[in-house]
């Protein structure tokens, strides 16, 4: 069974352009992703998807593999499907390519329940976080059944904690995915979803369209990089590993 991971790099960026060039300890961000994935063994074909030649371009310098996506593809789910469409594989794994610090073996425990579940059409991941982290809308919440499919995702703190309930958990999701190749191919004709555009989260679609969603639970995240704080943040714990 084939499996290809797939890191979406896109150079425009609101808080930081250029993101995927930027250095980071004398390697551009978007190498330290791509090294770090390319430690998972069970990958045939680390990717990166890119609709900008420049990125392109300093990806093939340091021996990566880059291929050229149109640059109207309106989400990261329908750039991975133009790669789908040109490199054929069973599973597909959408790794963000801001995750400078992502650990290979989280990246390989998603891939692995994609093989060890035929039945699996997708999955992800999650992560414990705070009561104070949770009113953050820009980490999105998942509450999930007993045996880790996910029931709801949201920008508000759930589950909602009552007076008098019990001490809730939360979850912070982390934006990576596996897919089964047939479900990719059809993720673009599941029927409108009211829930994806109330909160605009595009996994609303699939779980309101009644597909199960897989979701793991790994240890607190690393910081990813989306403001030039988090740039310098990640530099220093780079820098204090000497990698």
């Amino acid at each position: 069974m084939s499996i290809v991971a797939v890191i979406p790099s896109r150079f425009a960026s609101t808080r930081l352009p250029g993101k995927p060039l930027v250095d980071i300890c004398g390697k551009p961000m978007v190498q330290h992703v791509y090294e770090r994935v390319r430690q998972v063994e069970l990958f045939d074909e680390v990717l990166v998807a890119t609709d900008d030649q420049r990125i392109f371009d300093v990806v093939e310098s340091f021996g990566g593999k880059a291929v050229m996506t149109s640059v109207d593809c309106p989400s990261g789910t329908d750039r991975l499907i133009e790669v789908a469409e040109a490199h054929p594989a069973d599973i597909y794994v959408n790794i963000q390519g801001d995750e400078p610090l992502i650990e290979p073996e989280v990246v390989e425990k998603l891939a692995r329940v994609m093989l060890e579940d035929g039945d699996l059409q997708m999955g992800t991941l999650c992560y414990p976080i705070s009561a104070e982290q949770a009113q953050n809308p820009n980490i999105v919440k998942v509450v999930r059944t007993h045996n880790d499919n996910a029931l709801y995702f949201s920008r508000s703190p759930i589950p909602f904690a009552r007076s008098g309930g019990i001490e809730p958990e939360y979850f912070g999701h982390l934006g990576m995915y596996a897919y089964r190749r047939e479900f990719l191919m059809a993720f673009g004709k599941l029927p409108y979803s009211k829930l994806e555009n109330t909160e605009k989260l595009e996994q609303l679609r699939v779980l309101e369209a009644g597909i199960t969603i897989r979701c793991l639970t790994v240890q607190a995240m690393a910081p990813g990089v989306d403001t030039p704080e988090d740039l310098e943040e990640v530099r220093r714990i780079l820098s204090a590993k000497g990698e």
